[in-house]
């Protein structure tokens, strides 16, 4: 592929794009973990169950708010047995599972009658504080940052170009999914026209990760399988190109808004970027100079000419058909 620039700011106001076809996607969630009510308990606590994918051992200790038919309660997610002074070594014994966190509200209940009373119900929502600090060398340090640092780095970029008067080759469309953690993400809302889907997700720094808290971490393939060649290896020679720090990485137990529009049958090329991130689904942390790569990597992207032209084409020509580097 030839090398290409960003293109100067247009002299008046922007146009939209240069041509409509084939179309972009860039998509983020913005959905949490959290929980919901299973059962009311003779004791005046709540059974609970994980919305999402997390480990009951991080829900132990949190602060959240119940979402009740028409108000709101405080409260704190605890083990069945809390108080070291009165279960001694039993609080170190006792199993870690969701079948031993309870939710005590802030609220005069102590029977089954005094949570009827209040309005609670089977099926109410549990939102859970992020707890949210940034430190001043730049580390941030929050749950829901999966993913809610990856729309607001979207969001981001999409005001850069916009104040920047740039005029993007191709239509782009920004999409913000409220159901990835459940599994269904971006399965719906896609323009059938897309045929480069792009998604800003965390990635994990752990041991026998390549993930890092610093720059752009650019994922090969997740528990689903490899994705696209060909965008993947786009996503890379930008960075290179424009100096754009990054590692690549392979996650195992991990799937993404990407995967979700594969199965719903959407025919399009799919990649995926992401945030270094330390401890995710449990206590999360993130550096700035991360997200401002992704930043400059989304940007960058926003303004590069379509991958295939031919992509526009439902069934396009064996003239141009993508190969692999010989």
């Amino acid at each position: 592929m030839s090398r290409w620039r960003s293109p100067a700011a247009a002299p008046s106001a922007p146009r939209c794009r240069a041509r409509k076809s084939p179309d972009r996607a860039l998509v983020a969630h913005i959905d949490t973990l959290g929980a919901m009510v299973k059962g009311l308990k003779p004791n005046g606590r709540l059974e609970v169950v994980a919305v999402g994918h997390w480990n009951a051992r991080f829900a132990e200790g949190a602060r959240c708010t119940l979402f009740s038919d028409d108000r709101q309660f405080r409260g704190t997610l605890l083990p069945l047995k809390a108080s070291g002074h009165t279960f001694g070594p039993e609080i170190d014994n006792q199993p870690c599972s969701w079948d031993h966190i309870e939710l005590r509200l802030d609220e005069i209940a102590y029977s089954l009658d005094d949570l009827l009373r209040l309005g609670i119900h089977v099926g109410d929502f549990v939102a859970i504080d992020s707890g949210a600090e940034i430190t001043p060398n730049g580390f941030i340090n929050s749950r829901h940052l999966d993913d809610k640092a990856g729309a607001a780095v979207l969001l981001g970029a999409i005001k850069a170009v916009k104040e920047s008067n740039v005029r993007l080759p191709v239509d782009l469309h920004p999409l913000f999914t409220i159901s990835e953690e459940i599994g269904s993400g971006a399965s719906a809302a896609l323009h059938q026209d897309v045929a480069e889907m792009l998604t800003i997700d965390n990635g994990t720094t752990a041991p026998g990760q390549n993930s890092s808290e610093f720059g752009v971490t650019i994922a090969m393939a997740d528990m689903v399988g490899p994705f696209d060649y060909h965008l993947t290896h786009r996503l890379i020679q930008l960075c290179k190109e424009f100096g754009i720090p990054h590692q690549r990485d392979i996650f195992r137990y991990y799937r993404s808004d990407s995967a979700a529009a594969i199965e719903a049958g959407n025919d399009l090329r799919t990649a995926l970027i992401t945030f270094g991130i330390d401890a995710s689904h449990g206590w999360e942390r993130i550096h700035w100079n991360a997200l401002e790569s992704l930043g400059q990597l989304l940007t960058v992207y926003m303004q590069s000419p379509p991958l295939f032209p031919r992509d526009r084409q439902d069934m396009g020509p064996r003239a141009g058909f993508p190969t692999l580097p010989a």
